[in-house]
Protein backbone atom coordinates (compact mmCIF):
# COMPACT_ATOMS: atom_id res chain seq x y z
CA UNK A 1 0.00 0.00 0.00
CA UNK A 2 1.48 3.47 -0.70
CA UNK A 3 0.25 6.43 0.61
CA UNK A 4 1.21 9.78 -1.87
CA UNK A 5 2.31 13.29 -0.36
CA UNK A 6 -0.45 15.66 -0.55
CA UNK A 7 1.14 19.00 -1.80
CA UNK A 8 -0.44 22.03 -2.76
CA UNK A 9 -3.80 20.31 -3.48
CA UNK A 10 -2.09 17.65 -5.53
CA UNK A 11 -1.20 13.92 -4.24
CA UNK A 12 2.74 13.39 -5.44
CA UNK A 13 5.65 11.20 -5.05
CA UNK A 14 9.35 12.06 -4.87
CA UNK A 15 12.54 10.45 -4.91
CA UNK A 16 12.82 9.84 -1.49
CA UNK A 17 10.64 6.63 -0.84
CA UNK A 18 10.35 5.73 3.19
CA UNK A 19 8.89 2.67 4.68
CA UNK A 20 6.84 2.65 7.19
CA UNK A 21 7.09 0.24 9.64
CA UNK A 22 5.32 -1.24 12.73
CA UNK A 23 7.25 -0.83 15.81
CA UNK A 24 5.70 -4.35 17.08
CA UNK A 25 7.01 -6.65 14.81
CA UNK A 26 8.87 -4.28 12.27
CA UNK A 27 6.43 -5.40 9.40
CA UNK A 28 6.01 -2.72 6.77
CA UNK A 29 2.83 -1.20 6.81
CA UNK A 30 2.99 1.38 3.52
CA UNK A 31 5.60 3.32 1.68
CA UNK A 32 5.20 7.01 1.64
CA UNK A 33 7.76 9.54 0.20
CA UNK A 34 9.54 12.33 1.37
CA UNK A 35 8.49 15.84 0.79
CA UNK A 36 11.88 17.74 -0.89
CA UNK A 37 12.70 21.72 -1.15
CA UNK A 38 10.41 21.99 -4.69
CA UNK A 39 7.53 20.43 -3.09
CA UNK A 40 7.63 22.35 -0.24
CA UNK A 41 8.22 25.77 -2.24
CA UNK A 42 5.50 24.72 -4.30
CA UNK A 43 3.33 24.12 -1.32
CA UNK A 44 4.25 27.61 0.06
CA UNK A 45 3.40 29.50 -3.42
CA UNK A 46 -0.05 27.70 -3.94
CA UNK A 47 -0.85 28.19 -0.20
CA UNK A 48 0.19 32.23 -0.74
CA UNK A 49 -1.73 32.24 -3.74
CA UNK A 50 -5.26 30.86 -1.78
CA UNK A 51 -4.39 32.92 1.39
CA UNK A 52 -6.94 35.78 0.69
CA UNK A 53 -9.66 33.41 -0.33
CA UNK A 54 -9.18 30.89 2.55
CA UNK A 55 -9.59 34.54 4.60
CA UNK A 56 -12.75 35.19 2.64
CA UNK A 57 -14.96 31.61 3.05
CA UNK A 58 -17.85 32.40 5.37
CA UNK A 59 -18.97 30.74 8.73
CA UNK A 60 -21.38 28.35 7.30
CA UNK A 61 -19.46 26.97 4.64
CA UNK A 62 -16.06 26.45 6.95
CA UNK A 63 -19.18 25.02 9.54
CA UNK A 64 -20.52 22.86 6.47
CA UNK A 65 -16.56 21.68 5.86
CA UNK A 66 -15.73 20.34 9.24
CA UNK A 67 -18.99 18.48 10.04
CA UNK A 68 -17.79 16.70 6.64
CA UNK A 69 -14.66 16.01 7.37
CA UNK A 70 -15.71 15.36 10.86
CA UNK A 71 -18.79 12.92 9.41
CA UNK A 72 -16.30 10.82 7.14
CA UNK A 73 -13.74 9.82 9.68
CA UNK A 74 -16.39 8.47 11.71
CA UNK A 75 -17.56 6.43 8.55
CA UNK A 76 -13.86 4.94 8.09
CA UNK A 77 -13.16 5.16 12.03
CA UNK A 78 -12.32 1.38 11.96
CA UNK A 79 -9.84 1.88 8.79
CA UNK A 80 -7.94 4.82 10.89
CA UNK A 81 -7.68 3.08 14.04
CA UNK A 82 -6.31 0.33 12.22
CA UNK A 83 -3.88 2.50 10.55
CA UNK A 84 -2.77 4.40 13.84
CA UNK A 85 -2.36 0.55 15.75
CA UNK A 86 -0.15 -0.08 12.72
CA UNK A 87 2.07 2.61 12.50
CA UNK A 88 2.05 3.65 16.08
CA UNK A 89 2.13 0.25 18.14
CA UNK A 90 -1.13 2.22 20.00
CA UNK A 91 -3.10 -0.77 21.11
CA UNK A 92 -6.37 -0.40 19.26
CA UNK A 93 -9.17 0.88 21.76
CA UNK A 94 -6.90 3.88 22.25
CA UNK A 95 -6.54 4.29 18.13
CA UNK A 96 -10.48 4.08 18.30
CA UNK A 97 -10.44 6.94 20.88
CA UNK A 98 -7.89 8.93 19.28
CA UNK A 99 -10.10 8.78 15.99
CA UNK A 100 -13.18 9.67 17.63
CA UNK A 101 -11.63 12.65 19.50
CA UNK A 102 -10.15 13.93 15.84
CA UNK A 103 -13.21 13.70 14.72
CA UNK A 104 -14.75 15.66 17.93
CA UNK A 105 -11.88 18.35 17.11
CA UNK A 106 -13.31 19.03 13.53
CA UNK A 107 -16.89 19.09 14.68
CA UNK A 108 -16.05 21.62 17.62
CA UNK A 109 -13.76 23.57 15.23
CA UNK A 110 -16.86 23.73 13.32
CA UNK A 111 -18.88 25.19 16.31
CA UNK A 112 -16.22 27.69 16.77
CA UNK A 113 -16.03 29.04 13.27
CA UNK A 114 -19.24 30.52 13.62
CA UNK A 115 -17.85 32.27 16.66
CA UNK A 116 -14.68 33.81 15.45
CA UNK A 117 -14.39 36.99 17.93
CA UNK A 118 -15.04 40.37 17.65
CA UNK A 119 -15.77 42.65 19.84
CA UNK A 120 -18.16 46.77 20.18
CA UNK A 121 -15.66 48.91 22.33
CA UNK A 122 -17.24 51.85 23.94
CA UNK A 123 -14.79 54.80 24.02
CA UNK A 124 -15.87 57.88 25.07
CA UNK A 125 -14.34 57.48 28.67
CA UNK A 126 -13.17 60.77 28.50
CA UNK A 127 -14.17 64.53 26.61
CA UNK A 128 -11.34 63.18 23.88
CA UNK A 129 -13.37 60.36 22.87
CA UNK A 130 -16.81 61.30 22.97
CA UNK A 131 -18.77 60.19 20.16
CA UNK A 132 -16.22 57.93 19.08
CA UNK A 133 -16.50 54.42 19.13
CA UNK A 134 -14.60 51.37 18.06
CA UNK A 135 -15.14 47.85 16.58
CA UNK A 136 -12.39 44.93 17.10
CA UNK A 137 -12.65 42.65 14.41
CA UNK A 138 -10.15 39.73 14.23
CA UNK A 139 -8.54 38.71 10.70
CA UNK A 140 -6.20 35.46 9.85
CA UNK A 141 -2.57 35.72 10.30
CA UNK A 142 -1.55 34.36 6.52
CA UNK A 143 -0.18 30.88 6.20
CA UNK A 144 0.54 28.70 8.94
CA UNK A 145 3.45 26.02 9.93
CA UNK A 146 2.14 22.92 11.91
CA UNK A 147 4.62 20.24 13.15
CA UNK A 148 3.08 17.26 14.57
CA UNK A 149 4.84 14.29 16.77
CA UNK A 150 4.10 10.56 16.63
CA UNK A 151 2.69 9.64 19.56
CA UNK A 152 -0.95 11.14 18.44
CA UNK A 153 -0.89 10.81 14.48
CA UNK A 154 -4.19 11.80 13.98
CA UNK A 155 -5.62 14.38 16.59
CA UNK A 156 -2.72 16.39 17.31
CA UNK A 157 -2.24 17.16 13.97
CA UNK A 158 -6.09 17.90 13.74
CA UNK A 159 -5.61 20.29 16.57
CA UNK A 160 -3.68 22.35 14.23
CA UNK A 161 -5.53 21.29 10.62
CA UNK A 162 -9.11 21.81 12.03
CA UNK A 163 -8.73 25.07 13.72
CA UNK A 164 -6.71 26.40 10.87
CA UNK A 165 -9.59 26.02 8.60
CA UNK A 166 -12.15 27.66 11.06
CA UNK A 167 -9.84 30.66 11.30
CA UNK A 168 -9.74 31.11 7.54
CA UNK A 169 -5.36 30.67 6.81
CA UNK A 170 -3.81 28.11 5.41
CA UNK A 171 -1.63 25.57 6.49
CA UNK A 172 1.03 23.09 5.60
CA UNK A 173 1.66 20.00 7.98
CA UNK A 174 4.87 18.52 8.53
CA UNK A 175 4.01 14.67 10.68
CA UNK A 176 6.28 12.47 12.00
CA UNK A 177 7.89 10.82 9.90
CA UNK A 178 7.74 7.81 11.49
CA UNK A 179 3.67 7.52 12.13
CA UNK A 180 2.05 9.70 8.29
CA UNK A 181 -0.12 7.57 7.35
CA UNK A 182 -3.18 8.97 9.17
CA UNK A 183 -2.87 12.32 8.50
CA UNK A 184 -2.40 11.29 4.40
CA UNK A 185 -5.72 9.26 5.27
CA UNK A 186 -6.96 12.29 6.61
CA UNK A 187 -5.86 14.48 3.44
CA UNK A 188 -7.75 12.17 1.29
CA UNK A 189 -10.78 12.95 2.97
CA UNK A 190 -10.21 16.65 2.84
CA UNK A 191 -9.30 16.76 -0.93
CA UNK A 192 -12.38 16.09 -2.10
CA UNK A 193 -14.11 18.74 0.18
CA UNK A 194 -14.68 21.95 -1.62
CA UNK A 195 -11.12 24.00 0.08
CA UNK A 196 -9.19 26.09 -2.21
CA UNK A 197 -6.53 23.55 -3.45
CA UNK A 198 -3.21 24.63 -1.25
CA UNK A 199 -5.26 25.58 1.64
CA UNK A 200 -4.38 22.32 3.35
CA UNK A 201 -0.71 20.39 2.63
CA UNK A 202 0.46 17.36 4.13
CA UNK A 203 4.06 16.78 3.85
CA UNK A 204 6.18 14.09 5.65
CA UNK A 205 9.77 16.15 5.35
CA UNK A 206 13.30 15.06 6.70
CA UNK A 207 14.51 17.75 9.38
CA UNK A 208 16.56 19.76 7.67
CA UNK A 209 13.91 20.54 4.85
CA UNK A 210 11.21 20.86 7.45
CA UNK A 211 12.79 23.07 9.31
CA UNK A 212 12.08 25.87 6.51
CA UNK A 213 8.41 25.52 8.31
CA UNK A 214 10.37 27.27 11.09
CA UNK A 215 12.41 29.95 9.32
CA UNK A 216 10.97 30.65 6.28
CA UNK A 217 8.93 34.50 6.74
CA UNK A 218 6.13 33.52 4.77
CA UNK A 219 4.96 31.55 7.42
CA UNK A 220 3.02 33.84 10.09
CA UNK A 221 2.82 31.38 12.50
CA UNK A 222 4.42 28.15 13.79
CA UNK A 223 2.63 25.44 15.91
CA UNK A 224 4.67 22.79 17.34
CA UNK A 225 4.32 19.67 19.31
CA UNK A 226 7.22 17.81 20.61
CA UNK A 227 10.00 17.78 22.77
CA UNK A 228 11.24 20.90 24.65
CA UNK A 229 14.66 20.61 23.40
CA UNK A 230 13.59 21.36 19.87
CA UNK A 231 10.63 23.39 20.75
CA UNK A 232 12.69 26.44 22.71
CA UNK A 233 15.29 25.88 19.39
CA UNK A 234 12.65 26.67 16.94
CA UNK A 235 11.09 29.74 18.70
CA UNK A 236 14.53 30.80 18.88
CA UNK A 237 14.98 30.51 14.98
CA UNK A 238 11.49 31.28 14.37
CA UNK A 239 12.19 35.07 13.82
CA UNK A 240 9.13 37.26 13.72
CA UNK A 241 6.29 35.05 13.26
CA UNK A 242 4.05 34.07 16.26
CA UNK A 243 4.99 30.37 18.38
CA UNK A 244 2.81 27.84 20.23
CA UNK A 245 4.75 25.52 21.69
CA UNK A 246 3.21 22.23 23.27
CA UNK A 247 6.67 20.26 24.78
CA UNK A 248 4.81 18.12 27.27
CA UNK A 249 6.10 17.42 30.69
CA UNK A 250 6.50 14.79 33.56
CA UNK A 251 3.17 15.68 35.00
CA UNK A 252 2.51 14.75 38.96
CA UNK A 253 -0.53 13.26 40.79
CA UNK A 254 -1.10 13.92 44.21
CA UNK A 255 -2.92 11.03 46.35
CA UNK A 256 -4.79 12.39 49.68
CA UNK A 257 -5.99 10.28 52.52
CA UNK A 258 -9.10 11.44 51.57
CA UNK A 259 -9.85 10.50 48.10
CA UNK A 260 -11.25 7.46 47.16
CA UNK A 261 -8.15 5.14 46.90
CA UNK A 262 -10.03 2.59 44.12
CA UNK A 263 -11.05 5.19 42.02
CA UNK A 264 -7.22 6.60 42.27
CA UNK A 265 -5.88 3.48 41.69
CA UNK A 266 -8.26 2.70 38.63
CA UNK A 267 -7.13 6.25 37.29
CA UNK A 268 -3.58 5.94 38.11
CA UNK A 269 -3.27 3.05 36.23
CA UNK A 270 -4.46 4.25 32.92
CA UNK A 271 -2.56 7.54 33.17
CA UNK A 272 0.49 5.83 33.68
CA UNK A 273 0.53 3.05 31.37
CA UNK A 274 -1.77 4.13 28.60
CA UNK A 275 -0.35 4.06 24.92
CA UNK A 276 3.04 2.87 27.27
CA UNK A 277 3.74 6.34 28.93
CA UNK A 278 3.97 8.02 25.63
CA UNK A 279 1.38 10.64 26.57
CA UNK A 280 2.27 14.17 26.99
CA UNK A 281 0.56 14.04 29.84
CA UNK A 282 1.62 10.92 31.14
CA UNK A 283 1.57 10.42 35.16
CA UNK A 284 4.78 10.37 36.10
CA UNK A 285 5.33 11.32 39.73
CA UNK A 286 2.93 10.45 42.08
CA UNK A 287 2.98 11.48 45.72
CA UNK A 288 0.76 9.73 47.94
CA UNK A 289 -0.57 10.89 51.73
CA UNK A 290 1.56 8.63 54.07
CA UNK A 291 -1.48 7.05 55.79
CA UNK A 292 -3.01 5.41 52.49
CA UNK A 293 0.56 4.89 51.15
CA UNK A 294 1.19 1.16 51.26
CA UNK A 295 -2.41 0.68 50.16
CA UNK A 296 -2.43 2.77 46.78
CA UNK A 297 1.23 1.32 45.92
CA UNK A 298 -0.02 -2.51 46.27
CA UNK A 299 -3.41 -1.98 44.48
CA UNK A 300 -0.81 0.00 41.44
CA UNK A 301 1.48 -3.13 41.42
CA UNK A 302 -1.11 -5.71 41.07
CA UNK A 303 -3.16 -3.82 38.74
CA UNK A 304 -0.04 -3.18 36.79
CA UNK A 305 0.79 -6.41 36.37
CA UNK A 306 -2.25 -7.82 34.75
CA UNK A 307 -2.11 -5.38 32.32
CA UNK A 308 -2.28 -7.53 28.36
CA UNK A 309 0.81 -7.17 26.49
CA UNK A 310 0.08 -8.47 23.15
CA UNK A 311 -0.60 -6.65 19.19
CA UNK A 312 -1.62 -3.38 18.65
CA UNK A 313 -4.14 -4.91 16.61
CA UNK A 314 -5.72 -6.92 18.99
CA UNK A 315 -8.79 -5.43 20.93
CA UNK A 316 -7.57 -7.24 23.87
CA UNK A 317 -3.61 -5.45 24.14
CA UNK A 318 -3.42 -3.21 26.58
CA UNK A 319 0.48 -2.41 26.68
CA UNK A 320 2.67 -3.00 23.73
CA UNK A 321 5.93 -2.41 22.02
CA UNK A 322 7.09 1.62 22.52
CA UNK A 323 7.83 3.75 19.08
CA UNK A 324 11.23 2.34 18.45
CA UNK A 325 13.97 0.65 20.02
CA UNK A 326 16.08 3.37 20.56
CA UNK A 327 13.64 5.31 23.23
CA UNK A 328 12.81 1.32 25.05
CA UNK A 329 16.71 1.38 25.77
CA UNK A 330 16.79 5.15 27.02
CA UNK A 331 14.16 4.12 29.20
CA UNK A 332 16.18 1.26 30.25
CA UNK A 333 19.29 3.35 31.04
CA UNK A 334 17.38 5.63 32.60
CA UNK A 335 15.81 3.27 35.67
CA UNK A 336 19.00 1.31 35.59
CA UNK A 337 20.40 4.48 36.92
CA UNK A 338 17.80 5.42 39.23
CA UNK A 339 17.98 1.77 40.59
CA UNK A 340 21.58 2.16 40.81
CA UNK A 341 21.09 5.10 43.51
CA UNK A 342 18.86 3.47 45.33
CA UNK A 343 15.45 3.02 43.59
CA UNK A 344 13.67 0.11 43.87
CA UNK A 345 11.81 -1.66 41.30
CA UNK A 346 8.45 -3.11 42.70
CA UNK A 347 7.70 -4.17 39.00
CA UNK A 348 8.87 -4.12 35.61
CA UNK A 349 12.04 -3.12 34.68
CA UNK A 350 12.91 -5.17 31.83
CA UNK A 351 13.54 -4.56 27.70
CA UNK A 352 12.58 -6.80 25.12
CA UNK A 353 13.66 -5.16 22.14
CA UNK A 354 10.93 -2.27 21.70
CA UNK A 355 9.02 -3.39 24.30
CA UNK A 356 9.57 -1.85 28.08
CA UNK A 357 7.70 -3.55 30.72
CA UNK A 358 5.41 -1.25 32.50
CA UNK A 359 7.39 -0.35 35.88
CA UNK A 360 6.92 0.75 38.84
CA UNK A 361 9.86 2.67 41.16
CA UNK A 362 9.69 4.05 45.05
CA UNK A 363 12.37 5.42 47.26
CA UNK A 364 13.50 7.71 44.13
CA UNK A 365 15.11 11.24 44.24
CA UNK A 366 14.08 14.47 42.48
CA UNK A 367 17.14 14.64 40.75
CA UNK A 368 16.69 11.33 39.37
CA UNK A 369 15.99 11.28 35.34
CA UNK A 370 12.87 9.23 36.00
CA UNK A 371 11.65 12.47 38.21
CA UNK A 372 13.58 15.15 36.52
CA UNK A 373 13.14 15.01 33.17
CA UNK A 374 10.08 13.59 30.98
CA UNK A 375 10.46 10.04 30.44
CA UNK A 376 7.57 9.38 27.91
CA UNK A 377 7.41 5.55 28.26
CA UNK A 378 5.71 3.16 30.88
CA UNK A 379 7.33 3.79 34.01
CA UNK A 380 6.09 5.79 37.34
CA UNK A 381 7.59 6.58 40.15
CA UNK A 382 5.65 6.71 43.91
CA UNK A 383 6.70 8.39 47.23
CA UNK A 384 4.83 9.20 50.34
CA UNK A 385 4.49 13.10 51.73
CA UNK A 386 2.99 13.92 55.23
CA UNK A 387 1.50 17.19 54.06
CA UNK A 388 -0.65 18.28 51.37
CA UNK A 389 1.66 21.59 51.36
CA UNK A 390 4.70 19.57 50.92
CA UNK A 391 2.75 17.55 48.05
CA UNK A 392 2.44 20.47 46.35
CA UNK A 393 5.85 21.58 46.54
CA UNK A 394 7.12 18.42 45.55
CA UNK A 395 5.11 18.58 42.41
CA UNK A 396 5.79 21.98 41.50
CA UNK A 397 9.73 21.18 41.95
CA UNK A 398 10.09 20.39 38.46
CA UNK A 399 11.06 22.17 35.54
CA UNK A 400 7.58 21.49 33.67
CA UNK A 401 4.16 22.48 33.80
CA UNK A 402 1.66 20.94 31.69
CA UNK A 403 -1.24 18.95 33.69
CA UNK A 404 -1.39 17.66 37.07
CA UNK A 405 -4.13 15.47 39.31
CA UNK A 406 -5.11 15.68 42.66
CA UNK A 407 -7.53 13.16 43.70
CA UNK A 408 -9.03 14.23 47.01
CA UNK A 409 -12.34 15.14 48.51
CA UNK A 410 -11.24 18.02 50.13
CA UNK A 411 -12.83 21.21 49.26
CA UNK A 412 -9.87 23.04 50.84
CA UNK A 413 -7.23 20.60 49.26
CA UNK A 414 -8.43 21.13 45.61
CA UNK A 415 -8.59 25.15 46.27
CA UNK A 416 -5.39 25.15 47.43
CA UNK A 417 -4.30 22.82 44.92
CA UNK A 418 -5.83 24.98 42.12
CA UNK A 419 -4.78 28.38 43.47
CA UNK A 420 -0.49 26.75 44.42
CA UNK A 421 0.60 24.49 41.57
CA UNK A 422 2.48 25.49 38.76
CA UNK A 423 1.00 23.95 35.57
CA UNK A 424 -1.62 24.76 32.62
CA UNK A 425 -4.21 23.03 34.45
CA UNK A 426 -5.09 21.10 37.66
CA UNK A 427 -7.29 17.93 37.22
CA UNK A 428 -9.35 16.52 40.44
CA UNK A 429 -10.29 12.68 40.34
CA UNK A 430 -9.37 12.11 37.49
CA UNK A 431 -6.14 11.09 35.75
CA UNK A 432 -3.88 13.40 34.46
CA UNK A 433 -4.19 12.16 30.45
CA UNK A 434 -7.79 13.64 30.67
CA UNK A 435 -8.57 16.16 28.06
CA UNK A 436 -11.43 17.42 25.97
CA UNK A 437 -10.49 18.87 22.86
CA UNK A 438 -12.75 21.83 23.05
CA UNK A 439 -11.00 22.88 26.32
CA UNK A 440 -7.25 25.19 26.81
CA UNK A 441 -4.88 23.01 26.66
CA UNK A 442 -0.96 23.91 27.50
CA UNK A 443 1.72 24.50 30.02
CA UNK A 444 3.68 27.00 31.68
CA UNK A 445 7.73 26.55 32.35
CA UNK A 446 9.29 24.18 29.83
CA UNK A 447 6.47 22.80 28.83
CA UNK A 448 5.37 25.20 26.72
CA UNK A 449 3.69 28.53 25.69
CA UNK A 450 0.40 29.44 24.25
CA UNK A 451 -2.46 27.23 24.73
CA UNK A 452 -4.54 24.36 22.11
CA UNK A 453 -8.11 23.75 21.95
CA UNK A 454 -9.78 24.88 19.48
CA UNK A 455 -11.49 27.98 20.09
CA UNK A 456 -7.77 29.36 21.83
CA UNK A 457 -5.90 27.78 18.48
CA UNK A 458 -7.87 29.64 16.69
CA UNK A 459 -7.69 32.98 18.97
CA UNK A 460 -3.90 32.48 17.89
CA UNK A 461 -4.11 31.61 14.20
CA UNK A 462 -5.77 35.02 13.94
CA UNK A 463 -4.88 39.04 14.38
CA UNK A 464 -6.85 42.03 16.14
CA UNK A 465 -7.72 44.98 14.29
CA UNK A 466 -9.66 47.98 15.40
CA UNK A 467 -12.12 50.72 13.45
CA UNK A 468 -12.65 53.66 15.38
CA UNK A 469 -15.33 56.05 13.82
CA UNK A 470 -17.88 58.30 15.04
CA UNK A 471 -21.16 58.72 16.00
Amino acid sequence: MEYKIYAGGDFVKSDSEISVKNPYNNKVVAKTWLADNSILENSIKKALSVKDECAKIPSYKKFNILKEISAEIIKRENEFAEIIASEAAKPLKYALGEVRRAAQTFSVAAEEAKRVPREYIGLDWTADAEKKEGFLKYFPVGVIAGISPFNFPLNLAVHKIAPAIAAGCPIILKPATSTPLATLKLAQIIDKLPLPKGAISVLPMDRKTGNKLVADERFKLLTFTGSPEVGWKMKSNAGKKKVVLELGGNAGTIISESADIENAINQSVTGGFAYQGQVCIHSQRFFVKDSVFDVFVNGMVEKTKKLAYGDPLSDKTEITSMIDEQNAERVEEWVNEAKAEGAEILCGGKRNGSYYEPTILINTKPGMKVNKLEIFGPVITIEPYNDFISAVNSVNNSDFGLQTSVFTNSISEMDYAFENIESGSVIINSATIFRMDHMPYGGVKDSGTGREGVKYAIHDMMEPKLLVKNF
